[in-house]
């Protein structure tokens, strides 16, 4: 598990610039909950960071203005209770959540109109609904 992180394609973070801290996860855990340190605290500084190109570390930044404490993005991970799995699961969380912030964005949508046969059947089905409700109602007030 400890090793560089693989981001997407070329983008791989070395484990020198992740820090991990742990304390006491809330929670059931039996008689070892007050002795094992099995929260996770996962941080990863992206504004000093030299392992993303300067396209993709501003891209990123932009995208995770909101979550970035001074450039540092943390996660944290407390639903196992073995320490290792929360490690696993930051570094899972940490590797989605760089892969969104550096991924490209989407093309833009093409505007397009209805073509004339879809537009025939839609107004041809709501004749036939019109002529359908119509014979329905009485001819009385």
């Amino acid at each position: 598990m400890p090793g560089p992180l693989l981001v997407r394609g070329s983008v791989v973070i070395p484990e020198a610039e992740l820090t991990w801290r742990f304390s006491r996860s809330s929670g059931p855990g039996g008689q070892g909950v007050n002795t094992t340190d099995s929260r996770v605290e996962l941080s990863f500084d992206l504004a000093a960071t030299e392992a993303l190109p300067p396209p993709l570390k501003a891209r990123a930044l932009e995208r995770l203005a909101s979550r970035l404490v001074d450039g540092v993005v943390t996660i944290t991970a407390s639903e196992f209770r073995s320490q290792l799995r929360n490690r696993e699961a930051a570094r899972l969380r940490l590797t989605r959540l760089l892969d969104q912030a550096v991924a490209p964005p989407p093309q833009r949508r093409r505007p397009t109109k209805p073509s004339r046969g879809s537009v025939e059947r839609r107004l041809a089905a709501k004749k036939h609904r019109s002529d359908v409700k119509r014979l329905r109602r009485s001819d009385e007030g």
